[in-house]
């Protein structure tokens, strides 16, 4: 792909497309000939391949008839669907037209919700765009205006329905009111610019989530699991673990229970990558793998869960996950604190002085934050989900995210202040790893589940690592669920 790694702005190359410009500096336009749907006439469809940077490939499509004068433009991915789904939520308060203004990447396959109108733009709506949050509701309002006469001419009363909808629509439109916008895409291919990056943007939030089966097959993943060719196809397929189960019509059944120590741990090996595996069999060995029915969360075949319990000194009992799916490919690992919930949170200080601290084991919960005050990071709760790794894969990781989320932070159009930022944030992120300057890395766990490796036989000769416990906010108990929970009848159960 020539215009893979070819950085532009997207407003340009899209105006580009439409005008025809001959610009011998930007990626190769491909012309093809094509119906017009409005006059039956052949038109050009003119085609770019190009990439936001540090986001995803693009197809750019401008549309134009020289005989009714039709023209349009549409965006398609050329990369492929993210593991799981996602859900931004901006909150644009009244008169703000700078957050008005901000850039939207809306797939195919995304829905636009505006909770306070009650309005919602379903994905055959509005196909891919990219556009800004006012141009989305402004196109939206024409595309309901087009027919208004028609409407005035059979039905009267929807019409002037619309009529008063238009009006409130507009208003929010050019910023005369607070609203809500949510993109809903279970593709994982919308985005919503942050212009504070690398810094939390505190009007808008993202919640990554696992497609249902519905979505699945909306997006044209296999929903239900398939049988093979033929009963031999089942009997005679080769494992990478011991032939488990029965085989029943021609399926092979796979029992909740225990595969065997050795075929468990060498099905965790083949389904985990390495270094999660040797990270985590390193401090006690699993003497029993059990498995659990489940479902591939790419395609959403049946698969299996392989799972076993280890205990990590000075940390607690956590239950190692793994999936692999036969049918795509797809692999995932996680791991989850096992035993009771702890009674305070715990806030992990790693203060990083050499080269060894890097090399530290660190488990990050999913709902841990994650601070280094020297460059002004902090992740909030919930961003990167659980991770197994390093103090130096932690930052590296981050260091990706960024770079993957923050996809507007560099273009011809952008503001050199902002690109300068990030350039600057990037360099300091570097300099973590290279340890030009002592820093420090906090983990804030409000749940107790997050755990660094000390350096030492004993925590306490750590002196570089400092753990703290501390007494959960009400705020962070309800958040959390702990609130609601009702144990009573479980603990009579058990008392009895």
């Amino acid at each position: 792909m020539a215009a893979e790694n070819t950085v532009v702005d997207i407003r340009s190359a899209a105006d580009a497309l439409s005008s025809g410009a001959d610009d011998s500096s930007a990626p190769p336009l491909h012309e093809i000939e094509s119906l017009c749907m409005r006059c039956g006439e052949n038109g050009i469809t003119r085609l770019l391949l190009t990439r936001i940077p540090h986001f995803r490939e693009l197809v750019l499509m401008a549309f134009e008839c020289p005989h009714c004068n039709e023209r349009n433009n549409e965006v398609q991915f050329a990369g492929q669907l993210q593991p799981r789904g996602c859900c931004y939520e901006l909150k644009v308060p009244s008169g703000d037209s700078q957050v008005l203004n901000r850039q939207v990447v809306k797939s195919d396959s995304a829905t636009i919700k505006i909770p306070e109108l009650d309005f919602e733009i379903p994905p055959e709506a509005q196909r891919g765009t990219l556009s800004t949050v006012e141009g989305i509701l402004r196109r939206a309002a024409d595309e309901l205006e087009a027919l208004q006469d028609e409407r005035k001419k059979v039905d009267p009363e929807t019409a002037e329905a619309i009529d008063h909808f238009l009006t409130k629509l507009r208003s929010f439109a050019a910023g005369n009111a607070s609203f809500t916008v949510l993109l809903d895409d279970p593709a994982g291919n919308s985005f919503v610019d942050n212009p504070n990056a690398p810094s939390v943007d505190p009007l808008l939030s993202v919640r990554f989530y696992e497609r249902t089966p519905e979505q699945q097959a909306a997006l044209g993943f296999l929903a239900e699991p398939c049988l093979a060719e033929g009963p031999e196809a089942n009997v005679n397929r080769d494992t990478s673990t011991e032939e488990i189960g029965t085989v029943v019509d021609g399926t092979r059944k796979l029992p909740h229970g225990s595969v065997g120590a050795v075929a468990g741990r060498r099905a965790i090996a083949q389904a985990n990558n390495n270094e999660v595996a040797a990270a985590l069999c390193r401090y006690s060995a699993p003497e029993e793998v059990d498995t659990l029915p489940s479902s591939c969360g790419a395609c959403g075949a049946a698969c299996v869960t392989r799972f076993y319990s280890t205990n990590i000194p000075y940390f607690r009992e956590v239950i190692v996950m793994a999936s692999s799916c036969d049918l795509c490919g797809y692999r995932s690992s996680e791991l989850k604190a096992g035993g009771e919930i702890p009674k305070k949170g715990k806030k992990i200080t790693v203060y990083v002085r050499k080269m060894e601290d890097l090399s530290r084991d660190v488990i990050k919960a999913d709902n841990a934050s994650v601070q280094v005050p020297e460059i002004e990071l902090e992740l909030s709760s919930g961003t990167l989900g659980g991770l197994v790794t390093t103090v130096e894969g932690l930052i590296t990781k981050i260091g990706e995210n960024l770079e993957r989320v923050h996809g507007f932070s560099f273009g011809d159009s952008v503001d050199e202040w902002k690109k300068k930022k990030w350039q600057d944030f990037q360099s300091r992120l570097l300099k973590l790893l290279s340890l030009e300057e002592p820093w420090t890395l906090i983990i804030d766990d409000a749940m107790a589940n997050s755990f660094v490796a000390p350096t030492t036989d004993a925590i306490e000769d750590d002196t570089q690592l400092v753990v703290e416990e501390y007494e959960r906010t009400w705020e962070q108990n309800e958040e959390l669920g702990l609130n609601d929970m009702d144990t009573s009848s479980a603990d009579q159960a058990y008392n009895s």
